[in-house]
């Protein structure tokens, strides 16, 4: 649309999206020279205008300085702002966050394309700027790439466009505009727009200039835009590249475009080309015979130059352009790299900095793409818009697949409480919201159309069905056949399904999953969104990744989702946290749901990490007693740049350790012996440990890094008994009070209690360590995946259980080597539940514990069956011989490895946005509590191994906390032994319930053992 004056009215009109908005283009780098081109460092080109802007900030479109943007009105005593940036980051409005609800629920009564006139914020910017040298006769055009969501423009008191969409670029023409000297930009973003009711995303509403602004200049014969596509022949061995260019300016008629391919060293293969453009365009076809392919796994880039040389011969322009050769296509209902079937090992991404929310860096890019794979994912979806051009870059040079995903979610208009209700969706079938839906779907793929790590175009999210998302899924068939689309939506609407190529779901159940692959579907299955990592979550993540080998037409998932999205607040007392919704005021807000990342808010990796990293190994180790088996799931590199490490451990202290040099070829396996002779081992437990790393630093990881771990444990037995050590035994002395009992063992000193019930006092050389007396437990913090299944309502009866058990009956028995007591407890949730636990103090010194459960039917299902107690702060050092080193839980314990392992207390606690149940250890041999002289005292599996949790906080302070800072000051260390906890669960975080292997039935009987002696 074109038009000369500016109208408030486009913010309401549903047809009126951009106005003289250049069409987009190509993201390519431009230069006047091969040395700049090489380089490929600043455009000379281009002239940056990030920075401080002059603001003024308006609450609603009547209250703002209309004529701001006249060149004789003064801006003096507007405050500042910085570009890019969101205004609600800077001291402005209101920070909201809300998921599916749109931000105005309950507020205004809307129905789209209406707006709220009460609150749409406004931001006034202005800037002025002086052209750069040697620009005065050359057109000038402005570039930006990303404003929220509503934009007019004005140069020198002139109007100059406007612009909707949040995240693909808006670029203007300034030329007739522009005026000798200093030049006034004025910049009008208003909050809310049409374009609104199409960004419903699950993320902080936010508005403002939040990505680069710049100004361009072109040569004389620029390519305006660039397409180039490769191809490969049936074998996927010969490589052909088409390019096609769209060229303007001056001297375009009679200009000559050549081209030059280098390989990745940057050695010259081919100069071809040398034609003349005809009406603007050029097409170039060459053949290349063998060509190295780029995949995720070798991410191999040629280097593309294309001169443009005027009529005259000189050369105006140099485009440097990366290649990738490879092809992805679906080949008997299954999708195929390079011929090979591929698997998505993926994350959804959203862009977030915890200050700076979706304004990010480049800073934070790098750190997220080398994360991503040294944490052995393949693939990102841009969830759910087209990410800052940078990314799709890094993307391509470090190897990762992308689903790129237009800007398009109107989840609030069909989907209610979780009830789908279309009665009003959007786009839907309504022929008014084609044009303003399809502008997105264009501008999202003539700017990334060139990257080849995108393998897919995707219609959206959450925008239920119909026939304008299908003609988008159309366009891009139409406009790019070398990709496929993907569109989740019509699992609601199934009357356009060839919208997308594949079937995608969203927190499908395995077994669901399982249940459409055993009915000869037609298409192949991805999760767009599975495993929903709230808080401590990723429970169960096995059960995905088991399908990749037994259905061909399982193609992976992506992992919802990749970093928490909260932000940084000061508490009362000026404490910086990290906050979540409706800690700013925000209301309507849908709280800590923004909070769903295997990487916290802070660029920390998470304990999820852990399992995500083994479970998402391409290469396989299988170590046993004799060897290891190696399987190379890579579909095309080798272990060439790897090292095999193996080492041999003994109840957690190193025996053996080498390396191997062992090169297993892409899609096949091996199996190498190691020299560990374990019939000749000494009794006791052993771990054999096989890892992968790399041999020499890459662009993602360093020198060293693991990329695949496997581990072995066995237990040898021992061919004579240690004979007892009569040094370490002593008397045994028991002092029977009326109240209490002592008992007296060399330098332990026990004392129970009769009124009690339980063991009140334990002094080890002369330091006591308890503080608070062990009692059953049967209640852990919820999470936030417990919170989602109403843990609370369902197994509620198990948190009162264990305030108030009942010590009902006591007795003991002396015995020349041990004395040995036993309380019986009784629980309010029923008559029939009976807990037995049991102290044997032995002779030398040490304290056996037992805790019996026998249960009964109807009740719930426990949560944890341990027994906690609290001893004193000082003791602020654990070490375990455990699986670990991270947290673990027994749905979460596939990437935890035996060995041991150590924290600070205060450690163990995870920095989950709303405190829960964390810090656990599975498998757990051993631990040792110290304070800071190395003093303290150690606790022991007996039986059978233990889950152990050492934290700074009981189960009920966690409980009854909403934010870190709720959290009591430390006055304990808090001990819990558990023979069993439920796991954490993570299909979803709205209902869901932890798999049954995983749970606790309280109808049986339960008994864990464990000791606790002196250090």
């Amino acid at each position: 649309m074109k038009a000369t004056q500016a109208d408030i009215n486009w913010l309401g009109n549903v047809s009126v999206f951009e106005v003289n908005r250049l069409n987009a283009y190509s993201d390519h780098r431009y230069y006047s020279t091969m040395e700049e081109a090489q380089a490929s460092g600043t455009m000379k080109m281009r002239y940056d205008l990030n920075g401080t802007w002059k603001f003024n900030y308006a609450i609603r479109p009547d209250c703002r300085p209309e004529l701001f943007y006249q060149s004789d009105y003064s801006s003096e005593g507007w405050d500042d702002i910085e570009v890019p940036g969101h205004i609600q980051l800077q001291g402005y409005g209101q920070i909201q966050y809300v998921n599916t609800q749109y931000p105005w629920d309950g507020l205004n009564e809307l129905r789209p394309p209406a707006l709220p006139q009460d609150k749409n914020a406004v931001g006034s910017y202005i800037r002025t700027f002086h052209l750069p040298s040697g620009w005065q006769n050359n057109p000038v055009y402005i570039s930006f790439q990303g404003v929220e969501s509503a934009f007019y423009v004005w140069l020198n008191g002139q109007f100059v466009g406007y612009g909707e969409d949040s995240f693909t670029p808006s670029d203007f023409d300034l030329t007739p505009f522009l005026q000798d000297g200093e030049n006034k930009l004025a910049v009008e973003v208003y909050q809310r727009s049409t374009g609104s009711w199409l960004e419903d995303q699950d993320f902080w509403r936010f508005s403002g200039i939040f990505r680069d602004v710049y100004l361009y200049t072109v040569p004389a014969a620029h390519i305006r835009d660039l397409r180039v596509v490769t191809d490969l022949d049936q074998s996927y061995t010969n490589g052909t590249l088409n390019l096609d260019l769209k060229l303007e300016g001056k001297a375009a008629a009679g200009a000559r475009v050549e081209a030059e391919l280098r390989d990745a060293e940057g050695n010259a293969l081919r100069t071809f080309g040398g034609v003349e453009v005809t009406n603007g365009l050029v097409s170039l076809r060459e053949e290349f015979g063998k060509v190295n392919l780029w995949s995720a796994e070798i991410p191999y880039l040629y280097r593309l130059y294309i001169r443009v040389y005027d009529a005259a011969g000189q050369l105006v322009e140099v485009v440097p352009q990366s290649v990738g050769f490879r092809k992805f296509e679906m080949i008997d209902k299954v999708m195929h790299i390079n011929g090979k079937r591929i698997v998505f090992k993926g994350v959804n991404r959203h862009e977030f900095n915890p200050r700076r929310g979706r304004a990010i860096t480049k800073e934070d890019m790098l750190w997220d793409v080398r994360t991503i794979k040294q944490n052995n994912m393949n693939a990102v979806r841009t969830s759910h818009y087209p990410n800052q051009s940078l990314w799709y870059e890094l993307c391509d040079e470090y190897g990762l697949y992308v689903i790129d995903e237009m800007n398009l979610e109107t989840h609030g208009s069909w989907q209610k409480l979780g009830a789908v209700e279309p009665s009003w969706v959007i786009p839907g079938d309504k022929p008014e919201w084609h044009d303003i839906v399809m502008d997105r779907a264009v501008s999202m793929v003539e700017r990334d159309k060139n990257h080849p790590s995108i393998l897919i175009w995707s219609c959206g999210n959450e925008s239920h069905g119909g026939e304008v998302i299908y003609k988008v899924s159309q366009y891009f068939k139409s406009a790019d056949p070398t990709r496929l689309v993907h569109y989740e939506g019509v699992f609601h609407d199934r009357r356009f399904d060839e919208t997308s190529d594949m079937e995608s779901r969203m927190y499908a159940k395995p077994a669901d999953i399982e249940e459409f692959l055993n009915a000869n579907p037609t298409k192949p299955y991805i999760s767009c969104e599975y495993m929903h990592a709230m808080g401590n979550s990723i429970g169960g993540m096995h059960k995905y990744t088991e399908l990749e080998d037994k259905y061909p037409m399982y193609q992976g998932g992506f992992i919802w989702d990749y970093i928490d999205q909260s932000i940084y607040k000061k508490d009362r007392y000026g404490k910086e946290y990290l906050a979540y919704g409706g800690d700013f005021g925000d209301r309507p807000s849908d709280y800590s749901f923004c909070g769903n990342g295997i990487v916290h808010a802070d660029r920390k990796v998470t304990a999820k990490m852990q399992e995500v990293k083994f479970l998402y190994q391409n290469i396989k180790l299988f170590p046993d007693r004799e060897g290891v088996k190696i399987v190379n799931g890579n579909l095309f590199a080798d272990t060439s740049a790897l090292e095999l490490v193996y080492s041999l451990e003994r109840e957690g202290h190193e025996v053996l350790r080498g390396t191997l040099e062992v090169n297993v070829p892409a899609q096949s396996e091996k199996t190498v012996s190691l020299p560990l002779d374990t019939d000749a081992l000494a009794g006791g437990e052993y771990a054999v440990n096989a890892a992968f790393v790399l041999k020499a630093a890459t662009l993602w990881a360093d020198k060293g890094d693991e990329v695949a771990f496997g581990q072995f444990i066995f237990t040898q037995d021992s061919a004579a008994t240690a004979a007892e050590d009569l040094n370490l035994t002593n008397e045994i002395q028991v002092v029977e009070g009326d109240v209490n009992i002592g008992v007296r063992v060399g330098q332990t000193h026990v004392l129970f209690s009769k009124a009690f019930g339980t063991l009140v006092s334990l002094k080890l050389s002369g330091r006591e360590t308890i503080a608070q007396p062990p009692a059953p437990l049967f209640w852990r913090a919820t999470t936030d995946n417990d919170k989602g299944t109403a843990m609370g309502f369902e197994l509620g009866a198990w948190y009162a259980a264990s305030l108030l058990p009942r010590c009902v009956e006591w007795k003991a028995e002396q015995k020349p080597d041990q004395y040995r007591i036993e309380f019986t407890h009784k629980l309010n949730i029923s008559a029939d539940v009976q807990v037995k636990v049991t102290y044997t103090v032995r002779a030398d010194g040490s304290v056996h514990v037992h805790n019996a459960y026998k249960g009964t039917a109807g009740l719930p299902d426990l949560p944890i069956h341990a027994l906690s107690f609290k001893t004193s702060p000082e003791y602020g050092n654990v070490e375990w011989l455990a699986m670990g080193p991270e947290e673990n839980y027994a749905d979460r314990a596939f990437g935890a490895r035996l060995g041991i392992h150590g924290s600070k207390v205060a450690d163990t606690v995870a920095p989950y946005l709303v405190p829960q149940e964390s810090g656990n250890r599975t498998g757990v041999r051993w631990a040792k509590l110290t304070d800071d002289a190395g003093r303290g005292f150690k606790i022991e599996a007996s039986a059978a191994p233990v889950e152990l949790n050492v934290s700074p906080y009981t189960a009920f302070e966690l409980e009854n906390a909403q934010h870190v800072y709720e959290l009591p000051p430390v006055h304990y260390t808090v001990v819990t032994v558990a023979g069993k906890q439920m796991g954490v669960g993570g299909d979803d975080s709205w209902g869901a319930p932890v798999h049954p292997e995983y749970r606790i039935a309280s109808d049986g009987e339960l008994e864990f053992e464990f000791v606790i002696r002196s250090l």
